[in-house]
């Protein structure tokens, strides 16, 4: 469906009523949240190994046994819905125990430690899990759970990676095993590359991201992509085009033709990540790509899926974006950093590829508006109508060894009359905390030399809620530096 331009501003207004209306339904924002509890894209189970430490009892500094039940049955939730996760769940409360525990549970298995009684951690059960490397995250029930969770910062001081959760709330065991689940999928992750890759030079040296992650780059060979595309079914293209059209709020720009090519790129793209068994897409050659068929559409449908695709060549943010599918099973919006607006204290980010279902494959799909891409003016992409009032984390992956981070309330997502252009297609504008800061600081000082590459400096990823909390508990599993920049 096509329309004219007092259509196409009929449908901005509505639009922005219905995400103004989303701004006061309280069980919209609550979505988002630091926890997860859906599967991540990840192609098989992972083990962890579940530790109850110490010697429950009818103790003042210690789990009851009612209290250890609760958490089993806790535990076996968080299996159920995480889907890919499979506990190897046992008690130790000594170095011999531990031991057999984790050998039980395999080599690869990272593990959750909850505290049992007042030194169930210290006497020779994670000892022994430091002494196999192995990255911890420790549940401790205030006062009950005793005293060794004054231990988790020295430890992690020492160089172990280990993280603490201190809650009453068992809520909290799901979303240590999401996090913990991150460091094998990733091991198990292979992500499909079309050089010239960039950001921080790290990011896109194969061997480096091999060695600090466990991910491996698989490179799309020299005229697949043109010989893919030259054999999609015609009547399959139509039909994916057809839906984007029936999907979309309004087309105004592009014509049919240009939404049955972006369809067939997207088809391509596809069947070369089914053909590489990949997990993640980076492509550098895009903007090559134009004329046969805008790829952006099948950005959006591949994180739409639950499958990270960065454009740009951008490794930085396509780590980034696999780091948190694993953890969050949520799609993050890539974009340029188009300003710090010290006026409103606010952030705008901005890109012509943003993913629809930013609160998972299952969640709903944000309202949209098929156009034509904004620098290029032709083809088709989305101008995504984001949730206004909706907090967001802004975070990216540089280096390998840090992630920045910052948050914000989406205020604005901008409407562009037709015809006329305004940086990328889809754009957000987010209030943060602290502008100036924001602006003084970006970057944090952890970019180094790449502080003067665009990509490296320019592009954040945004997620719906408030994950700075999953942040810093993964950056201590991981081994990883965190810089808040706002």
């Amino acid at each position: 469906m096509h329309c004219n331009r007092r259509q196409f501003l009929g449908a901005g207004a509505a639009t922005g009523i219905a995400l103004a209306a989303g701004h006061l339904a309280d069980n919209h924002l609550a979505m988002g949240s630091d926890a997860s509890n859906a599967p991540s894209s990840a192609t098989s189970k992972v083990r962890i190994c579940a530790v109850i430490a110490g010697k429950p009892g009818d103790r003042s500094w210690a789990l009851s046994e009612a209290e250890v039940a609760s958490v089993m049955k806790r535990l076996a939730e968080a299996e159920t819905n995480l889907g890919n996760v499979e506990f190897v769940i046992g008690r130790a409360s000594n170095a011999e125990e531990t031991a057999q525990l984790l050998t039980q549970a395999g080599p690869e298995a990272p593990v959750l430690a909850v505290s049992a009684d007042i030194f169930g951690l210290s006497q020779g059960v994670m000892p022994t899990i430091f002494q196999q490397g192995r990255p911890a995250a420790v549940f401790h029930i205030p006062v009950i759970g005793g005293h060794d969770w004054c231990l988790v910062n020295p430890w992690r001081e020492e160089g172990h990676r280990i993280t603490l959760f201190d809650s009453t709330d068992y809520n909290e065991l799901e979303r240590a095993a999401a996090l913990l689940r991150v460091i094998p999928l990733l091991r198990q992750s292979r992500v499909l590359v079309s050089p010239p890759l960039k950001g921080t030079p790290e990011s896109y040296a194969p061997d480096q991201v091999k060695k600090r992650l466990g991910v491996e780059f698989v490179q799309i060979a020299d005229g697949r992509y043109d010989e893919v595309l030259a054999n999609v079914d015609a009547a399959a293209a139509k039909a994916e085009a057809q839906r984007w059209l029936d999907g979309a709020e309004c087309t105004v720009e592009p014509a049919r033709e240009d939404v049955v090519k972006a369809a067939t790129a997207s088809l391509t793209l596809d069947q070369l990540i089914a053909e590489n068994r990949a997990d993640g897409l980076c492509v550098g050659t895009c903007m090559g790509w134009l004329s046969r068929g805008f790829p952006c559409l099948g950005f959006s449908r591949l994180n739409d899926r639950g499958i990270p695709a960065a454009c740009d060549g951008d490794m930085d943010c396509l780590l980034t974006m696999l780091i948190f599918q694993h953890a969050l099973n949520r799609a993050g919006f890539l974009g340029n950093a188009a300003g710090v607006d010290t006026a409103k204290n606010a952030f705008h980010l901005s890109h012509c590829s943003a993913p629809l279902r930013m609160e998972g494959p299952a969640g709903p799909a944000a309202p949209y508006l098929l156009r034509r891409h904004a620098e290029v003016r032709g083809g088709a992409v989305t101008e995504v109508h984001y949730r206004i009032g909706q907090q967001v984390t802004f975070t990216k992956l540089v280096h390998l060894d840090t992630l920045l981070m910052f948050t914000g309330k989406i205020i604005e997502v901008p409407k562009v009359p037709k015809d006329t252009e305004r940086g990328c297609r889809t754009e957000i504008v987010a209030e943060v905390d602290d502008a100036d800061k924001l602006l003084a600081n970006w970057g944090g000082g952890a970019l180094g030399a790449s502080a003067k590459d665009y990509y490296a400096s320019l592009h954040r990823v945004a997620y719906y809620g408030d994950h700075t909390r999953s942040i810093r508990n993964l950056a201590h599993l991981m081994g990883l530096k965190v810089v808040e920049e706002g």
